[in-house]
């Protein structure tokens, strides 16, 4: 399997590279910079030090860590984030408290995983018509019977 290199800036030196719990995940755990509180229905936008630079066709989503999903309710507002190839700025996680307690990100702790896509841009055509399929235009619970 060819390996893909992703560079890395350092904004801190807290700033920790991204790892792999296992040999087989899939997302590479991101980590916070700083120590910070987010109250139960309350969002904060979590900083990890660090920027990347990722061939062209290529996004990183940003997803959230099960686990902390699970034990605190607490997840990504809008998972998953999009880092876009030619972005080049901190990497930022904006966190939500689902649960029902003050959830307490510290420093160095894991918060989010980050899965690397290869992406192609689209040609799109204007028609008149469709190709029809079995489907067709059913939509939401289409198929509940």
């Amino acid at each position: 399997m060819r390996k893909v290199t992703i560079r890395i800036k350092k904004f801190s030196p807290d700033a920790k590279i991204p790892t792999y719990a296992s040999s087989g995940a899939s997302g590479a755990d991101l980590y916070s910079i700083i120590d910070t509180e987010i109250s139960p229905k309350g969002f904060s936008l979590v900083p990890t030090g660090i920027s990347i630079e990722m061939p062209h066709n290529f996004e990183a989503q940003i997803r959230p860590r099960s686990g902390v999903a699970l034990n605190y309710g607490v997840t990504i507002l809008n998972t998953p984030g999009t880092i876009d190839a030619d972005y080049r700025g901190e990497i930022k996680v904006i966190l939500i408290n689902l649960g029902n307690k003050t959830f307490e990100v510290r420093k160095g702790m894991r918060i989010a995983q980050m899965v690397f896509t290869k992406v192609e841009h689209i040609n799109f055509e204007i028609v008149d018509e469709l190709e029809k399929t079995e489907r067709n235009d059913g939509g939401f619970g289409h198929s509940d019977e």
